[in-house]
């Protein structure tokens, strides 16, 4: 990895990711992997006119003993200074910039009962900022390799040859190994054409039917739309949230789905892996999991408000993307996400209802839009999926067919 490759990299993160104005605030959080690349970064996004940029490191080492030390009740306190750089953020709208590197099972043996509650209960807190907020700022989600993330994805090989794996791998899923700036022009405006195709066909519900026994039906929202890569805030300011990104998605409508879908790639949650999973749906709720591991923390997910057991995305990803057609299993949700088609249980996407900057966020959820606390992306995309687009005449339009795009 060098020099010229790690700037590229963070231009295309500065510049199309977050789109950094002038004037604005950023906040980086980020884990101690690379500090390098956050210092490249930092740089790039002053360059840009911002006036100030806060990094916020952390570390799942010191996660876990917080976890294992303090008390359920000292964990669910918001502090007064949390609370107040929450509301900083509401009313200054910094870009949120996410770099991970995360181990990802860096937080094994953990007491997930202990997690889960503290969680709930600061959520509650932070969730009025939260939605102050939404979709009023740009934010980007990226990756850069850690040392026990690179091993887990490459176990075979020495520390060093597999972080310069990752690295490789990580450049070249994200379109940032050649010319990224253009590259992402261009991805945007074919992702762009695809939305518009969806959005004209006036689909109320997708069926999803694959020989590992998914067969779900999903209804979606009268005045729903399908998105993918740049987005924008409400003031206008253009952004690409994910870097890599594969899908075009779309909220559905919170409470109607029926049958049942079983995960094709782990997933990877707070430092833990749930693997072999299935979810039953029962007027749009789930209403029984299984898993092979991790069964128990998957209960808790879908338990964690009474919107974590309904969908808030349906993602379209052909199952032969730049990523899948790597052969690498990244153990990440933001690379695996984009490698085959998911789900998500949880919030759904303002940016998903038609008109939505009209609207306040209470008339966006009465429309069917799904709150949560969480939002948490499984891959379901398999070789032999097929779905199946239902309209609003009733009549029925192949969207995917062997894992892919059938127009």
């Amino acid at each position: 990895m060098n020099k010229t490759q790690l700037k590229n990299y963070a231009k295309l993160i500065a510049q199309k990711g977050l789109n950094i104005q002038k004037g604005q605030d950023c906040v980086i959080e980020c884990e101690f992997d690379q500090p390098e690349f956050i210092h490249v970064l930092t740089k790039e996004i002053y360059k840009l006119g911002a006036r100030r940029v806060f990094v916020e490191w952390s570390s799942q080492v010191t996660q876990k003993l917080t976890y294992k030390y303090c008390s359920e009740k000292t964990l669910s306190r918001l502090e007064s200074f949390e609370e107040e750089k929450w509301r900083w953020r509401a009313e200054n709208l910094p870009a949120m910039c996410y770099i991970i590197s995360e181990d990802p099972e860096g937080l094994n043996g953990i007491n997930q009962e202990k997690m889960t509650n503290s969680k709930m209960a600061r959520n509650r807190v932070i969730k009025p900022y939260r939605d102050k907020m939404e979709a009023g700022y740009q934010w980007c989600i990226a990756a850069v390799p850690g040392e026990k993330w690179a091993k887990k994805v490459f176990p075979n090989d020495k520390k060093s040859v597999a972080i310069n794996k990752l690295w490789d791998a990580i450049l070249t899923c994200s379109r940032a190994d050649t010319d990224p700036i253009n590259a992402w022009n261009e991805h945007n405006k074919n992702l762009k054409k695809r939305c518009e195709y969806l959005n004209s066909q006036n689909l109320t519900a997708l069926r999803y039917i694959s020989s590992n026994g998914t067969n779900l039906t999903v209804g979606l929202n009268e005045i729903g739309i399908f998105t993918g890569g740049a987005e924008k805030t409400l003031s206008g300011i253009e952004f690409n949230p994910n870097i890599p990104s594969e899908e075009i998605f779309t909220s559905p409508k919170a409470g109607v789905c029926e049958g049942i879908v079983y995960s094709t790639k782990p997933l990877s949650y707070d430092g833990l892996i749930i693997d072999n999973f299935s979810l039953k749906f029962e007027n749009g709720k789930v209403t029984e999991v299984k898993a092979e591991k991790n069964q128990e923390l998957l209960e808790k997910i879908v338990k964690m408000d009474e919107g974590a057991s309904m969908l808030g995305e349906c993602a379209l990803v052909p199952f032969d993307s730049p990523i899948n057609n790597s052969k690498i299993l990244f153990y990440e949700t933001l690379f695996d996400e984009n490698a085959c088609c998911h789900l998500a249980l949880g919030k759904g996407f303002s940016e998903c209802i038609k008109g939505f900057e009209n609207m306040s966020l209470q008339e966006r959820r009465e429309k069917g839009l799904n709150e949560s606390m969480i939002h948490v992306d499984f891959m379901i995309g398999s070789k032999d999926l097929k779905i199946v687009g239902i309209k609003s005449d009733g009549s029925e339009i192949l969207i995917f067919n062997e894992g892919n795009w059938a127009f």
